[in-house]
């Protein structure tokens, strides 16, 4: 699966295991309900969705560039790395105005959520990529 296809189900499926993965997690750790959870987990989505979009377009442009064309341990943590710190700084006023608490609280929030969605995103992508193939991008050229 390849192009536009691939970005799609690659955002859907990120997104959806991690709400479920979420809201729950932010009920238990600031007792705001589980509807108030999952709201504020699904606008995390939405926002994550549209980030995903635009950094993968991005990093795929990069990757495009580079002589060497694989996904490597390195290349795959440096992906990981970039997609979560932008959404950590993304997200910091939404979670600080949502939960009602300091942006020094909404940042070691978003803080927890990166050391979670940090091994998340590498092993989802991981695992994507053995289902799915690499994108073309991060295949050797042919000669």
């Amino acid at each position: 699966m390849q192009g536009k296809a691939r970005k799609i189900v690659q955002a859907i499926l990120y997104e959806a295991i991690a709400v479920a993965c979420v809201a729950p997690a932010l009920e238990l750790a600031f007792a705001a309900g589980m509807a108030q959870s999952t709201v504020l987990s699904v606008l995390m989505s939405g926002i994550a969705m549209s980030w995903n979009m635009a950094y993968n377009w991005a990093f795929e442009r990069w990757e495009a560039r580079q002589h060497k064309r694989e996904r490597t341990f390195a290349r795959r943590m440096l992906h990981a790395l970039g997609f979560e710190g932008g959404l950590v700084l993304i997200l910091l006023p939404l979670v600080a105005y949502w939960l009602g608490v300091s942006l020094w609280a909404a940042l070691l929030t978003n803080l927890a959520l990166f050391v979670f969605f940090f091994v998340y995103a590498f092993v989802f992508q991981w695992g994507f990529d053995k289902v799915f193939d690499v994108p073309l991008s991060a295949q050797q050229a042919k000669c």
